[in-house]
């Protein structure tokens, strides 16, 4: 008789559509537990991971089936690396802008102006992560792989007081920052960063540790926070943020290959389908805020340009210190651009 094999997962776009296959032959059963930092209701937990794990479970008759622990139930946000790594956890929700040390390079996703919607952002960074230099660079040298990713649309900022009008409407102000490229972007706005994992966020606001929040506009809704702002930009890009489901090499190994490659073929699908809900609901999104009480503020064509003006050398100064570090920032940053432009 065999026995069970747990692997234990924690849980933080054309690409390739789910495809049928025959189901592997499994001599053991694989039972993943999903944890995560997310409300249920969050985008990437209904169109991403809840895909993901129907998909995976119905690809293989059952034989790999889940448990979802959503919300920081196995682990802060900031933690589900190293417990990754450490084997506490298989799989983790991993934002690299909370690990910026460990995963500096994956910021490059995370600057402004970088790109226009999620999913060309979403699309690109999943061939430098699954197939470029980032894979080489950056997740190997962690130890872990990608499953599936979700990279933001366009970050916007929104504030509990200060009249937003350009590029000076922000100085002095205490702003939601994840890390890494956006504590770089909000330093050059002149406010002052504030690193903040999402589900800390109302808090924040609540108490008055910050002032604004760099935040994607549908995410406003998902934490609740509609009701802590005043005004809000749009249209405007101030860099984004990079969520990964990451596995670690060590229990990927554990994985028959059938299991593997349905794994992947599902996160990249599930990868996909996230992203462009994500994009369609944008309107949606700035219509509810307004609703709710929200001022949406389309700057002034000069304004915009002296914000682009401002924030126009944060990515060759990104780049250009981790290049200093000997990690290949700038030929990290010449190949996301190019991925983004094809």
């Amino acid at each position: 008789m065999s026995v069970p094999f747990r692997l234990v997962v924690a849980a933080g776009c054309g690409l390739l559509a789910a495809v049928t296959a025959p189901a592997p032959v499994a001599a053991q059963a694989v039972k993943l537990r999903v944890a995560d930092y997310l409300p249920v209701t969050h985008h990437f937990s209904k169109n991403g991971l809840k895909s993901w794990m129907e998909r995976v479970t119905a690809r293989t008759n059952g034989a790999v089936t889940f448990e979802h622990f959503p919300a920081e139930q196995l682990g802060k946000a900031k933690d589900l690396l190293s417990l990754t790594i450490s084997g506490v956890a298989d799989v983790g929700l991993v934002a690299p802008s909370y690990v910026s040390d460990k995963m500096p390079l994956s910021s490059v996703a995370e600057l402004p102006g970088g790109f226009p919607t999620s999913c060309a952002g979403t699309r690109a960074y999943w061939k430098l992560a699954t197939s470029g230099l980032l894979a080489k660079e950056e997740f190997a040298p962690n130890g872990v792989r990608l499953l599936l990713t979700f990279v933001n649309p366009p970050y916007q900022i929104l504030t509990s007081k200060a009249k937003i009008e350009g590029a000076k409407s922000f100085q002095g102000l205490k702003l939601r920052s994840t890390g890494g490229a956006m504590d770089v972007m909000v330093r050059k706005l002149s406010g002052v960063p504030v690193r903040m994992a999402g589900p800390e966020v109302y808090d924040g606001l609540s108490r008055a540790t910050l002032d604004g929040i760099v935040f994607p506009l549908p995410a406003v809704l998902v934490y609740d926070l509609q009701g802590l702002v005043r005004q809000s930009t749009i249209g405007e890009n101030f860099g984004s943020t990079v969520l990964n489901y990451l596995i670690s090499e060590e229990r990927w190994k554990q994985l028959p290959a059938d299991v593997q490659k349905i794994m992947l073929e599902e996160g990249e699908a599930a990868t996909e389908k996230n992203c462009a809900a994500v994009d369609a609901d944008q309107d949606g999104a700035i219509d509810r805020l307004k609703k709710a009480g929200v001022n949406m503020i389309a700057l002034s064509p000069s304004a915009k340009s002296e914000i682009q003006v401002t924030l126009g050398t944060v990515g060759s100064e990104w780049a250009s210190d981790l290049d200093k570090r000997n990690k290949p920032g700038s030929q990290v940053l010449k190949e996301f651009r190019a991925t983004v432009a094809k």
